[in-house]
């Protein structure tokens, strides 16, 4: 039998890139998304090098829009067949405001809504497979406002918004395995690693994690949980967990909430119903 068929987000940089180049290497079908063409396509030579030999695929998407996602997921279910993970690994904390053509606040519409929905469209075709989101530590700083999910009238501070996403991660996998028992839903903390994160805008942020880098982790070594998660055989027993270092951990209280596990996956529905009215 050949390897997983593995759709992977967020793959052209740092954590991705590195996990999709691991992926081919160990034999897996790796299908990259990206949002520009030429990183998707230098990333997909570098899997195709790795010498797993297994086929690479491209996929272009803007994720922080929900016309793209819904695109990207017709575009996977005409071009795969199979589909045995899929991995949420695209995300980012933008330190200043930015709105989506939705209306909706730009790290939230990426880093939740995104896997949200790409998960849901592509659900039937992963039964029996693996879903795997990246998650972090930083959601122990979020904050779930039912009121005002989408940040719009909450005053914008980047690391309370970007750990309020992650928060959303770990409650969206909590509720992903209740209500789709057919998969197995994980997520994980890959460390603090040298990538783009933070990096999109505002000249002290990208200071500080540019003095920062020689202490942070390589993204190879941010990848190792992602790639576990996917391939290995002990990970398809943990639909629900939290995972740091190849090993299950016990996130914050508001993240084990099914309370509030169950009022995100609604809100969420309403909001991407109301996106696509």
């Amino acid at each position: 039998m050949s390897g997983p068929v593995v759709l992977i987000t967020g793959a052209t940089r740092g954590i991705g890139a590195a996990a999709a180049v691991e992926l081919a290497r160990r034999g897996a079908e790796v299908a990259i998304v990206g949002r520009e063409p030429e990183r998707v396509a230098a990333t997909a030579q570098q899997a195709r090098a790795a010498g797993g030999g297994a086929a690479v695929h491209e996929h272009v998407a803007d994720l922080a829009r929900v016309d793209e996602v819904r695109r990207l997921a017709a575009e996977v279910l005409d071009r795969h067949p199979r589909l045995d993970v899929l991995a949420n690994n695209a995300g980012a904390m933008f330190t200043a405001r930015h709105v989506t053509p939705d209306g909706f606040e730009q790290t939230f519409a990426l880093n939740h809504l995104a896997p949200f929905l790409l998960t849901s469209l592509l659900r039937e075709r992963l039964a029996g497979g693996r879903v795997v989101t990246t998650a972090s530590d930083a959601h122990g700083a979020g904050e779930l406002d039912f009121d005002d999910l989408p940040f719009e009238r909450r005053p914008f501070r980047a690391m309370r918004v970007y750990g309020t996403t992650k928060l959303m991660n770990i409650l969206f996998t909590r509720e992903l395995a209740k209500r789709a028992p057919e998969l197995c839903a994980t997520c994980f903390h890959p460390g603090v690693v040298r990538t783009g994160f933070g990096k999109n805008d505002g000249l002290l942020y990208r200071a500080g994690l540019t003095a920062l880098g020689p202490f942070l982790r390589s993204p190879a070594k941010g990848a190792r949980s992602l790639v576990w998660l996917a391939l290995d055989p002990a990970a398809a027993s943990i639909s629900g967990a939290y995972v740091v270092d190849e090993k299950v951990r016990e996130p914050s209280a508001a993240a084990r909430d099914d309370a509030l596990a169950e009022g995100l996956w609604d809100r969420t529905e309403a909001l991407l119903l109301t996106a696509a009215a």
